[in-house]
C-alpha cells in the first residue's frame, strides 16, 4: 500500500484528462452547440468522457472509448458539460450492438454497447482511480472476477408504475430522468422468464381496472431453478388482496405473491408489514451448498452465479487468515455468515427484523451455531472485542463514521470489506489507513454486467 497526500506515481494516479480535440466548434462552448468529440474513457456512472474545445470535461451517455462522435451540448454545469451523441462518426473497435430494444432510453443498463472485456477493464480502473483520487491509497487492483453470464443473470428486478397512466404501465426509470420507460421484457432476466414484466403489467392492469391499487413498485424474483416471487409494494391503504393474488399468480406462475406495505414516498422502504397473498411467503435460492430463505424486504445479491464467486472469494481470503473468531457486521440473510461459520466462531450482526428472521431460519436449516446480535452495526460492534477478523458488507453509502470507529475499536487485526461503491470504499480506505491499516488485496467482482456498477472485496490488515 502507498498512502500519499499528493498524486502518486503511475500507475496509481487518477485517470488523465485528454487534450481538447479539434472539432466543428471553436471558442466558448454553450448549450446547443454542436461539437465533435473523441471519447477517451468511461466514467463511474456510465457516461463516456471527452474534452470540449474550450477545455472542459464533457460527459456523453451511450458512448464508448475510441468513438468519435458528433454531439450536441445539452447542459452547461459550469465546470463540466453534458452532451448527447447525434452521430457516431467513427465507432470504437470496442463498440458492440446492444441486445435490448430499450437500451438508450431505459436507465437500467449503461454499457450494453461496450464489449464485456472492456467493461471489466473500466470497472477495474474505476476502483483504482477512486482509491487514488479519493482514498489517497495506491494499491494493485486485480483483474475483476467476471460474471458467468453477461445477460440473463438477474434474479431480481423492480418495476415502477408510469405516472398517471391509464391503463397502467410498468417499467424502469428513464436514462437521466425520473420518468418511467414502459417495458415488456428485460434482457437481464433469465431468457425463459424475460417476459415477466409484460405478464405482471397485464395482471396489475386487470386488477387496477377493478379496484384501487396505489402501487409504489413491484419486485420480481426468479431463482436459478425457476422459482418465482412477485412482491407488490404499496402505501397503507385498501388493496384487493384476493383478486391480486389470483391474477398475478395465474399470469406469472409465481409460487409466492406478497404485498409489502411501506410508508413515505414511492422510493421509501420503511416497511410496516408484509402480507402473504399466496404461497409460503418467502423465496429461496441456492449459493454453493446452502439454500437461503429470503423474505420480500430482505436483501440478496441479484446475480446468483456471480454471488457464488463472490462468496467463494470471501471464504478463501478468510481461510488464508485462519481466524478463530469472526464478526459479520452486516450479516443480512447470511450470505457470508453460513460459510464462515464452518471456519470459525462467528458473531452475526443485523438490523433488519426481516433479514434477522431469515438469517436465523437459514442457520437452523444449515445446522450451524452462530451468535446472532440484533441491532445497528455501530452499536452492536461496541460490545465486540478481540475478534480475529471483521467482515463488513455495508450498503452503498459505506460505513458510517460511528460504525468505522466501532470496527477499529474491536482490536481486530484484519478487516475484510465487501463494497458495492468504489467511491465510499475509497473514503473508508483512507480512514482505515489513518488507523494504521494497510490495504493488502483489492479484487473487483462483476455482479452487474452491462452496467457501471461493481462489487469489490478489499482486505485491510494492521
Amino acid at each position: 500500500m502507498y498512502r500519499h497526500t499528493k498524486p502518486p506515481p503511475e500507475p496509481c494516479s487518477p485517470l488523465e484528462t485528454p487534450a481538447p480535440p479539434t472539432g466543428l466548434y471553436h471558442g466558448p462552448v454553450t448549450e446547443g452547440a454542436d461539437v465533435r468529440l473523441s471519447i477517451e474513457r468511461l466514467a463511474y456512472g456510465g457516461d463516456g468522457v471527452s474534452v470540449a474545445p474550450d477545455g472542459r470535461t464533457v460527459f456523453v451517455p451511450s458512448t464508448c472509448p475510441g468513438d468519435v462522435v458528433e454531439a450536441e451540448v445539452i447542459a452547461d454545469k459550469g465546470r463540466y458539460l453534458k452532451a448527447r451523441a447525434l452521430e457516431i462518426v467513427e465507432p470504437s473497435p470496442d463498440r458492440v450492438e446492444p441486445v435490448c430494444p430499450y437500451f438508450g432510453s431505459c436507465g437500467g443498463c449503461q454499457w450494453q454497447h461496450v464489449s464485456y472485456e472492456k467493461q471489466l477493464e473500466w470497472k477495474r480502473r474505476a476502483v483504482e482511480d477512486a482509491l487514488a483520487r479519493i482514498g489517497h491509497v495506491c494499491a494493485e487492483v486485480q483483474p475483476p472476477v467476471p460474471s458467468p453470464a453477461e445477460y440473463g443473470y438477474r434474479n431480481k428486478i423492480e418495476l415502477l408504475p408510469g405516472s398517471a397512466d391509464t391503463p397502467l404501465s410498468m417499467g424502469f426509470a428513464r436514462l437521466g430522468s425520473s420518468d418511467v420507460v414502459p417495458v415488456r421484457s428485460c434482457a437481464l432476466l433469465p431468457s425463459v422468464r424475460s417476459g415477466l414484466p409484460a405478464a405482471v403489467t397485464g395482471a396489475l392492469r386487470f386488477v387496477s381496472g377493478r379496484a384501487d391499487t396505489s402501487i409504489s413498485r413491484v419486485a420480481i424474483r426468479v431463482a436459478s431453478d425457476g422459482e418465482t416471487e412477485v412482491d407488490v409494494w404499496t402505501p397503507p391503504s385498501a388493496f384487493p388482496r384476493h383478486l391480486a393474488a389470483k391474477t398475478i399468480s395465474d399470469a406469472t406462475g409465481a409460487r409466492t405473491v406478497t404485498r409489502v406495505v411501506a410508508r413515505g414516498p414511492a422510493s421509501a422502504r420503511d416497511v410496516r408489514k408484509v402480507e402473504v397473498l399466496t404461497g409460503p411467503g418467502y423465496w429461496t435460492e441456492r449459493l454453493g451448498e446452502d439454500r437461503y430463505v429470503v423474505s420480500a424486504p430482505s436483501f440478496f445479491q441479484v446475480n446468483t452465479h456471480a454471488a457464488e464467486r463472490l462468496r467463494a472469494l470471501v471464504v478463501d481470503l478468510s481461510r488464508e487468515l485462519a481466524p478463530v473468531s469472526v464478526v459479520d457486521a452486516y450479516a443480512g440473510v447470511g450470505t457470508f455468515t453460513l460459510p464462515l461459520a464452518r471456519l470459525a466462531d462467528v458473531t452475526a450482526i443485523e438490523s433488519s427484523s426481516y433479514a434477522l428472521a431469515d438469517l436465523r431460519r437459514n442457520l437452523e436449516r444449515a445446522r450451524l451455531a452462530v451468535a446472532v446480535v440484533p441491532g445497528d452495526a455501530a452499536h452492536a460492534l461496541a460490545e465486540v472485542r478481540g475478534v480475529d477478523l471483521a467482515l463488513v458488507d455495508p450498503p452503498r453509502t459505506g460505513l458510517s463514521a460511528d460504525a468505522l470507529r466501532a470496527v477499529i475499536a474491536t482490536g481486530t487485526p484484519h478487516v475484510l470489506y465487501v463494497s458495492c461503491d468504489p467511491t465510499t470504499l475509497a473514503r473508508d480506505a483512507a480512514r482505515l489507513a489513518d488507523a494504521g491499516f494497510r490495504l493488502e488485496r483489492v479484487v473487483p467482482v462483476d455482479l452487474f454486467p452491462q452496467t457501471y456498477h461493481v462489487e469489490t472485496v478489499a482486505l485491510f490488515s494492521r
